[in-house]
């Protein structure tokens, strides 16, 4: 049986300063695994993947904790033990977060750092990737890139200094891997237009910004037919996705990780932007949609549910 809590938090600090338990996550009992999401529909589509996976395999039944503000929140979660998994973690979201380091940028270097530390500082295993990363990305109107031929970051030097950048605003003070950090790598755009990024892809679209800093993995770069150039120097960190497990947890229920090991690399970027614009776009509820992608898998083929 699942069920389904909302956790909006509206900082983490909240959570952190007061050492407080998520509200409405106590008395969950030994048959019910507590699966973490970020209020995003990607995490959301996840947790549900794992979800209807985990008990249609176990005994066991679940429950969705939704909408946690943050990296930052779900890891609290866990070593609050509120929390038995988390459907997404990000690998250079963590390295900066949870670990406190410089995120490194090559992928596997990136992957196996987590997977170690998390072992051994958090008692929490760090899954293999699902197959692709939410990562920063700077995008650019598809009929401009063919026009102009864009195909990289590098590209766009030649017309940066007249172009309009829309970016995060929680991007462009970032250290390290921040604006200014961007220019050091790159170049310097024109213009640059902090502002809430559910508004960049269609400002991108409708000619009001001429480049935009995006989410690889984003439902509206397909919706807005906008293309991600290639970072060819290596800027952006890695930000490949996975679940992250309570080692008590796989210790109890050791399926849970042949459940996890059936994800590995199953979704593509493009594949998870597609997810992404169903929930987004289309308007589907994140379970119909996880339940589709796993009917398209032949998943429940394997058996009767």
């Amino acid at each position: 049986m699942k069920r389904r809590i909302k956790a909006i938090l509206a900082t983490s600090a909240l959570l952190m300063i007061s050492g407080c338990a998520l509200p409405g996550l106590s008395g969950s009992t030994t048959n019910t695994l507590r699966i973490g999401t970020l209020g995003t529909s990607e995490s959301e589509i996840l947790g549900e993947v794992l979800s209807i996976m985990i008990e249609r395999e176990t005994d066991l039944d679940t429950e969705l904790i939704t909408h946690l503000g943050s990296s930052v929140v779900q890891h609290q979660a866990m070593m609050t033990d509120d929390l038995d998994i988390t459907s997404t973690r990000y690998t250079g979201t963590d390295m900066a977060g949870a670990l406190g380091m410089e995120p490194v940028k090559d992928p596997d270097e990136a992957l196996n750092i987590v997977q170690r530390d998390f072992q051994s500082e958090f008692d929490q295993t760090w899954a293999e990737t699902y197959g692709f990363e939410n990562s920063y990305s700077l995008a650019v109107t598809e009929e401009f890139a063919e026009e102009e031929g864009i195909t990289t970051i590098s590209d766009l030097e030649e017309h940066a200094g007249d172009m309009s950048f829309g970016v995060d605003n929680a991007w462009v003070n970032r250290v390290g891997d921040g604006y200014d950090g961007f220019v050091e790598t790159y170049f310097e755009f024109g213009d640059v237009f902090p502002m809430n990024i559910g508004l960049v892809y269609q400002a991108n679209a409708s000619g009001h910004m001429d480049a935009v800093l995006a989410y690889s993995s984003d439902g509206r770069i397909q919706e807005f037919d906008l293309r991600v150039l290639e970072d060819d120097r290596q800027f952006f960190p890695p930000y490949d996705a996975s679940p992250v497990v309570q080692n008590e947890v796989l210790e109890e229920h050791p399926e849970i990780a042949e459940i996890t090991k059936k994800l590995e690399n199953t979704i593509t970027t493009e594949k998870m932007q597609e997810l992404n614009y169903q929930a987004d776009v289309d308007l589907l509820n994140p379970e119909q949609v996880a339940r589709e992608f796993l009917e398209e898998h032949n998943y429940f083929e394997e058996g009767d549910e």
